[in-house]
């Protein structure tokens, strides 16, 4: 019994006691790797379509539309400013071309340059006796081999602006005693008395009527403000006496790119004349006797521009060459660019205002820029031709600034 009794508390133990779990082997140098999580397949990239792609904060598409706004008002500055410096010389140019054409005034010695005049020490003839529609053009050596400009009768912005120089109407005609006296612009227009500080004592300007030439010598300038009207006097050195020089007087603004609070004028005495008919001065011709400057009538070395005088043609033929490319490239490819972003092949692109420009522009990328460009050239021009004048006559403060008028 005692037995049994020892078998049962054993089996009572055993039966309370539990193996532990076999421990699973150690190796030495054992390393442990994480591996990287299988990438599934985009469905979007077996459909070909675009990924997604961050977008730009709205700020920042603000600040990028207002860059691009200050630039284009940069670009319309630019455009002002060429308008004014080179166009309206354009246009003076093709006006005193037409001038000259329709006054037919005959080339020297009869069209041939090389005879210089002979110098006349007679009675001065005085020419024109009364205003006209062209009463002289200037030479002047030093602003240049072919610089010449035309001098109408009158001051008046209309006239600086599309004439070259105006004649005041209270001075006397070229030759006669007392001051022929001519004004013009310094800056635009032609700018015909740009480069007056240029002058020293002792240069040619020189007057040519239809007949006769007044070859006048530079003496000396001054600057005064625009109400002494008495530099162009009779007699500007004194007033109180009658003149006995024959004098020319240019006037212009001063300073030359700033608003004008002063007048640069420059003096000018009569050194000889002679006959439009013998020939060009001394002062017009090389030392192998062909003349430098020869009135003419013709405009074989006028520029492209000039000749047309207006705008308006090249604006039509580029707009008819936009037309034709866009209409061309619609037909064959469409709006390539906006297919693929409503089937959404290219993610949505930011806002702007160029970028939009070019998008809804049809065919591949390269026909896209090219109406891209034609189309701001198209812009640009028009802007030269209509706007600017526009812009000219009626904004106060251009209209101080630029002095504009047309007839």
């Amino acid at each position: 019994m005692k037995h049994s009794r020892n078998s049962q508390q054993i089996q009572g133990d055993f039966q309370d006691f539990e193996a532990p779990a076999p421990a699973e082997p150690e190796y030495a140098g054992e390393v442990t790797m994480a591996l990287p999580p299988v990438p599934m397949p985009d469905p979007n990239a077996r459909r070909g379509l675009a990924q997604p792609a961050a977008k730009r904060s709205v700020l920042w598409s603000v600040l990028g539309i207002l860059g691009e706004v200050l630039m284009t008002l940069a670009a319309v500055c630019a455009l002002y400013v060429v308008w004014q410096m080179w166009w309206t010389g354009v246009q003076s140019e093709h006006t005193q071309v037409e001038t000259r054409q329709s006054a037919s005034w005959s080339d020297p010695a009869g069209g041939d340059s090389s005879k210089v005049a002979k110098a006349q020490s007679g009675d001065v003839p005085v020419q024109p006796t009364s205003a006209s529609e062209l009463i002289a053009q200037v030479y002047v050596p030093r602003f240049g081999q072919g610089w010449v400009r035309n001098v109408v009768e009158g001051t008046d912005e209309a006239e600086l602006s599309l004439h070259g120089l105006g004649h005041y109407p209270s001075t006397q005609m070229p030759g006669s005693v007392g001051n022929f006296a001519v004004a013009g612009h310094r800056n635009g227009y032609g700018r015909p008395l740009g480069d007056v500080d240029l002058l020293q004592e002792g240069d040619a300007i020189i007057v040519r009527t239809k007949d006769y030439w007044y070859v006048y010598k530079y003496t000396t300038y001054k600057i005064v403000t625009p109400e002494h009207s008495e530099v162009i006097a009779a007699n500007p050195e004194d007033l109180n006496t009658p003149p006995s020089k024959r004098m020319i007087t240019l006037t212009t603004c001063e300073p030359k790119y700033t608003t004008a609070t002063h007048r640069w004028i420059s003096y000018g005495e009569l050194s000889y004349w002679a006959k439009v008919s013998d020939g060009v001065p001394q002062e017009l011709a090389t030392s192998s006797n062909s003349a430098k400057v020869a009135f003419s009538s013709s405009n074989t070395s006028r520029s492209f521009v000039s000749k047309l005088g207006t705008l308006q043609p090249i604006v039509l033929w580029a707009l008819v060459a936009y037309l034709v490319l866009y209409i061309a490239a619609l037909v064959a490819w469409r709006y390539p660019v906006l297919r693929e972003i409503r089937a959404g092949k290219r993610r949505r692109p930011d806002a702007s205002i160029y970028g939009w420009l070019l998008r809804h522009q049809p065919g591949p990328l390269v026909i896209r820029w090219a109406l891209l460009i034609l189309l701001l050239f198209i812009v640009s021009v028009s802007l030269i031709q209509w706007a600017c004048p526009w812009a000219a006559s009626n904004i106060p403060i251009l209209q101080s600034m630029s002095n504009y008028a047309v007839d």
